[in-house]
């Protein structure tokens, strides 16, 4: 019986001890809780507004890595990726496979080149072609969407003949070239393959044709004449 009211005596003090014990376990948290909330606010606050008021720092010159305003001196551009292939080189051990692309970047005013790419995976082989092509691009001349008169050029087995259009006639051209006059900005031309139909001769062929086209004002002056003096 002794025992008993020892064992019931201890249980009504722990019962006594157990709000005390919750409420102090409640003030223990509180702080914590609050600098929760505080650290989610602090985590969905902008750069911009973790920033002291008095400083006196203009909004306009920071710049986050993942929020980066462009400046003026970059410019948007026209990325087209024309054929991806895979190539396997046999080794002792097997077969080691690779890709290749090939790919056309323009800025849509004039400005287009043509570039390689090959890595091991196709993502790193496509960056590789625009950072080629982005290096081996040329200026070409459009006269009212068009180019001003017809051209032809070669690269290795690969031949274009391109032509001047009239307006509403549009791009007639295959896979390649299309791609090439769409990222330079033309919005008229005709053009014809007449050699090989692989796609890096027929590009490298449609931009060396471009490359050689001329405007007035640069055929008058390599003639040392006048606009004039050149149609008379």
């Amino acid at each position: 019986m002794a025992e008993e009211k020892e064992t019931n005596t201890k249980e009504q003090e722990a019962a006594a001890e157990a709000p005390e014990a919750k409420a102090e376990a409640t003030e223990a948290e509180g702080p914590v809780i609050v600098d929760a909330a505080l650290a989610a606010e602090e985590e969905s606050s902008t750069p911009l507004q973790k920033l002291d008021l008095e400083q006196n720092v203009n909004a306009k010159e920071l710049k986050s890595f993942s929020q980066r305003e462009k400046g003026d001196d970059e410019q948007e551009f026209i990325e087209t990726v024309v054929r991806i292939s895979r190539v396997a080189k046999v080794v002792k051990g097997g077969r080691r496979f690779s890709f290749s692309a090939i790919s056309v970047v323009g800025d849509g005013k004039g400005s287009v080149g043509v570039g390689l790419g090959k890595a091991n995976e196709v993502p790193g082989a496509i960056q590789k072609s625009f950072e080629a092509a982005k290096k081996s691009m040329i200026k070409t001349t459009i006269l009212d969407g068009t180019i001003p008169y017809e051209v032809q050029a070669k690269f290795g087995a690969g031949r274009v003949l391109l032509k001047p259009a009239s307006a509403g006639t549009g791009i007639i051209a295959g896979g390649s070239v299309r791609a090439v006059m769409e990222a330079a900005g033309f919005s008229n031309i005709l053009s014809k393959s007449l050699g090989s139909n692989n796609p890096v001769n027929v590009l490298r062929a449609t931009v060396k044709a471009l490359g050689s086209v001329k405007s007035l004002k640069e055929i008058s002056d390599l003639r040392d004449r006048s606009p004039k003096e050149i149609f008379n």
